[in-house]
């Protein structure tokens, strides 16, 4: 029986680490064309659930285009927050480029609130609900399915950087904005493409984590473990988002289960901790060390 708890308690942790992957994939694709630490990742990620809640439920769109409707408006939310209050600020301290994120989470949660109030809402139900079993090992519907739609994101992710044009040029600018310039890639346009990118990663992330346990305007909190997965992984890391997800979902399951519900964060924040003692610029990123 311990054995059978030890695996459905890993197998949640994997769920919730996967979606820890896909808004982490989110940060990294920023940090990497623009070097902008986006602490309003959650904020995004929330925005996209509640512009899914509304086209689902208050205009009772269809599943498919209500998602596609949410990846849509947080796509061009994040282009838009880069050409207006990013962009301009190029050239300028990290710090202030910092502060214009936290400002923007604040701003998001703000909105939210005026138009759908602080109080917590369900989304439409769209997942298939009947029970899923590992062996002998039960799994949360919502979860299992969540985990698979994150799997074939990162995946698709992955695909594009490798092959599309955009996500060439979006390797290239990473690895040398100078250089990048100098080929003729239009690096502005790479920086809105990041940015646009990360909006409608983190609304599918939105969408499934809202699924899951329902939206409210603190869903942004969610952003926290994030930030945990990429500096643990490595700020401008694919590989490091990707396992760091994995990694942190799996401890915060365990610590959960074994410690108590109470722990989850504290034993996150102890492997930070950790990790930026030994490696400061995280498990799997560039040996390069930013002060802000």
């Amino acid at each position: 029986m311990d054995g059978l708890f030890f695996l459905e308690v890993t197998l949640a942790g994997l769920g919730s680490g996967g979606l820890y992957a896909l808004a982490a994939l989110a940060f990294v694709i920023v940090y990497k064309a623009t070097r902008v630490v986006n602490i309003a990742i959650g904020e995004f990620l929330m925005l996209g659930a509640y512009v899914f809640y509304a086209f689902a439920a208050g205009m009772a769109w269809p599943i498919w285009l209500a998602i596609a409707g949410a990846v849509g408006v947080s796509a061009a939310l994040g282009a838009l927050v880069e050409r207006l209050t990013i962009r301009p600020m190029l050239g300028e301290s990290p710090i202030s480029v910092f502060m214009i994120t936290v400002g923007l989470a604040s701003i998001l949660v703000g909105v939210v609130e005026l138009i759908w109030t602080a109080d917590q809402r369900r989304l439409p139900e769209f997942m298939p609900r009947a029970p899923v079993m590992v062996g002998e090992a039960f799994v949360a519907p919502k979860v299992f399915y969540g985990f698979w739609v994150a799997v074939a994101l990162a995946v698709l992710v992955l695909a594009v950087f490798r092959y599309w044009r955009g996500g060439v040029a979006l390797r290239a600018t990473a690895s040398d904005q100078g250089a990048a310039y100098a080929m003729g890639i239009n690096v502005p346009r790479v920086f809105s493409l990041s940015w646009a990118a990360a909006g409608a990663l983190a609304a599918v992330s939105g969408v499934i984590v809202g699924a899951i346990g329902g939206i409210s305007s603190s869903m942004g909190v969610f952003g926290l473990s994030v930030l945990v997965v990429v500096i643990v992984g490595g700020l401008d890391s694919v590989a490091g988002a990707l396992l760091g997800g994995v990694f942190i979902g799996l401890l915060e399951a365990w610590a959960g289960a074994y410690l108590g519900g109470e722990y989850k964060l504290l034993a996150t924040f102890v492997v930070l901790v950790a990790v930026l003692m030994v490696r400061p610029y995280g498990l799997f990123g560039t040996r390069e060390i930013e002060r802000l």
